[in-house]
């Protein structure tokens, strides 16, 4: 894809992945965080990220498989959500070990479900710029 693709697809593709992993952090984020703040990690964590794994991480890769891209990127967008979410909301006093490490996996698992559905989007080319 050239720049101008990965623009467009931007938005498209933000929107996929909030609409999958907003409702996996509703489900499994710890009971310490209120529906609001659900919400918003789904909205806010995406944000901080895709454009990081959308805009950044392909020209980068550009010469590389397509293996070493995705590598990057999956273990790139829930390292820096889980750190993001650890600055935001990991210090406060009811933040206990077991809560934060349930966070941690609610976010990884989030990733992992909007992965797979993009994988599922790229063979069937669903959205016309993947695969």
């Amino acid at each position: 894809m050239n720049d101008a693709d990965l623009w467009r697809f931007l938005p498209v593709g933000y929107l996929f992945t909030v609409a999958l992993e907003t409702p996996v952090l509703w489900l499994l984020l710890s009971p310490r965080h209120a529906s609001r703040r659900r919400l918003f990690a789904g909205l806010w964590l995406t944000a901080c990220t895709y454009p990081v794994v959308v805009l950044v991480l392909p020209p980068l890769f550009a010469e590389s498989t397509r293996a070493a891209y995705l590598l990057a990127a999956e273990a790139f967008a829930p390292a820096a959500e889980c750190a993001l979410f650890w600055l935001a909301f990991g210090r406060e006093e009811t933040a206990d070990g077991p809560s934060l490490w349930r966070d941690f996996a609610a976010i990884t698992a989030a990733n992992l479900v909007s992965f797979l559905a993009g994988e599922a989007a790229a063979a069937y080319s669903w959205f016309g710029l993947l695969g």
